[in-house]
């Protein structure tokens, strides 16, 4: 209860600021040369950065539908083994051993499109401190363009362009991402200190899946 009291009264960004530092803690803290990413930290950032893009209302609605369900198969992953699956790096190595990492339903799937999608919301954040009078439609499009178009198949990226016409304006959008409390020189600083941690968090992981030839897998 008390977790998530303080949860009403911090911004999904500010909340996974704090999530991403204890990750990346947790991470500097394992043995140098045994590769470690926390699932159920992982996972309740990928949450937060789930409800920011909620926020951009229902263009996102594929993608959204996309993450709530890669995170729910990782959820009753580690449920089911919370020793083995506590690393998500171990469950890369066990379904690659297993030669299930590459099928439609493997959490090592899971893991790549939830890393991707992270990709998305980075590259978009970083647009909006950059350029802040930027058209947020074209933001989201360029944003898009450069991290899932390239991994999508043609009916994910005809459905996007069908959605796309839905993106709020700038205004909008960040009225829906500030607290009442909280003025854009706040919510600025806050984007450039979740930028700062989940970049290089992702470049990591990124190069993981690249050691595992997991990377150039694309969607429909």
């Amino acid at each position: 209860m008390k977790r998530k009291r303080e949860m009403e009264t911090k911004t999904e960004i500010r909340s996974a600021i704090e999530e991403l530092s204890m990750l990346t803690k947790a991470h500097s803290a394992a043995v140098a040369d045994v590769a470690h990413i926390s699932t159920k930290p992982f996972l309740h950032v990928c949450t937060l950065i789930l409800q920011v893009l909620d926020k951009i209302g229902p263009t996102m609605a594929v993608l959204r539908q996309d993450i709530h369900q890669n995170i729910q198969r990782l959820e009753i992953l580690l449920e089911s083994d919370p020793t083995m699956y506590s690393n998500l790096i171990e469950m890369l190595k066990k379904e690659e051993s297993e030669g299930n990492a590459r099928k439609g339903s493997s959490c090592s799937k899971a893991f790549l499109w939830l890393t991707r999608s992270m990709d998305f919301m980075a590259a978009l954040l970083q647009r909006l401190v950059k350029e802040p009078e930027q058209n947020m439609e074209q933001a989201v499009q360029e944003s898009y363009n450069v991290t899932l178009k390239p991994r999508h198949g043609w009916i994910s990226s005809a459905a996007f362009k069908v959605a796309l016409k839905l993106v709020p304006d700038n205004k909008t959008f960040i009225s829906l991402i500030m607290k009442k409390d909280q003025n854009y020189e706040n919510l600025k600083e806050d984007m450039q200190t979740l930028i700062s941690l989940l970049v290089p968090l992702l470049e990591h992981i990124h190069s993981i899946l690249r050691f595992y030839r997991l990377d150039r897998l694309k969607s429909s």
